[in-house]
């Protein structure tokens, strides 16, 4: 968790894609610290995830983020939900690599990766036969809105913000395996 009184989108995106768990501002509220907290405590139990379509024990995901950080912040919270067959990729490029060989049930990709970003890597998927059906989840911290509306064109079915809250990744992974 981060405590800043730091505004400035610029800096706030470094920390956001270092694997920040939460950043609380200063000065904050009793929301804003509950928030964090609640993401924090979040991250470090374990939660039961049920589905109805899917063996969550067989249930296989690719990770996609130029962040190691990151990665590692997301592999830890889909571990937390049971999901343990989980691959990563440090960025689209590998990922497109990985898909050429292996199939997977969900992708969870982050947006700004150099070479082949989150958008371009989403379009594979969509253009692909193989791989075509397969949901795609949209992390960022980006909040230009022609960015994300840009994302939301490219065919990923849900998007979450950086930090990565455990809470709301459960709720969209649940409305796009299921859905």
């Amino acid at each position: 968790m981060l405590v800043s009184s730091e505004s400035r989108r610029e800096q706030l995106e470094e920390f956001k894609q270092s694997g920040v768990i939460a950043i609380l501002p200063k000065p904050f509220s009793v929301q804003n610290l509950n928030q964090a907290i609640n993401a924090t405590l979040d991250m470090l139990s374990e939660q039961n995830f049920d589905l109805e379509l899917y063996d969550i024990d067989l249930l296989r995901v690719l990770v996609v983020d130029d962040s190691r950080m990151a990665r590692n912040v997301i592999v830890r919270v889909l571990t937390n939900l049971g999901i343990k067959n989980i691959v990563q990729a440090a960025d689209g490029s590998e990922a497109i690599a990985y898909l050429q060989d292996q199939g997977v049930d969900l992708v969870v990709t982050d947006y700004n990766m150099p070479e082949v970003n989150g958008v371009e890597l989403t379009e594979f998927v969509r253009k692909s036969p193989t791989h075509g059906h397969v949901p795609v989840l949209m992390v960022t911290s980006e909040s230009n809105d022609a960015h994300l509306q840009n994302v939301a064109q490219s065919g990923v079915n849900a998007m979450t913000d950086k930090p990565f809250e455990p809470h709301v990744v459960k709720q969209l992974l649940a409305s796009i395996l299921e859905g």
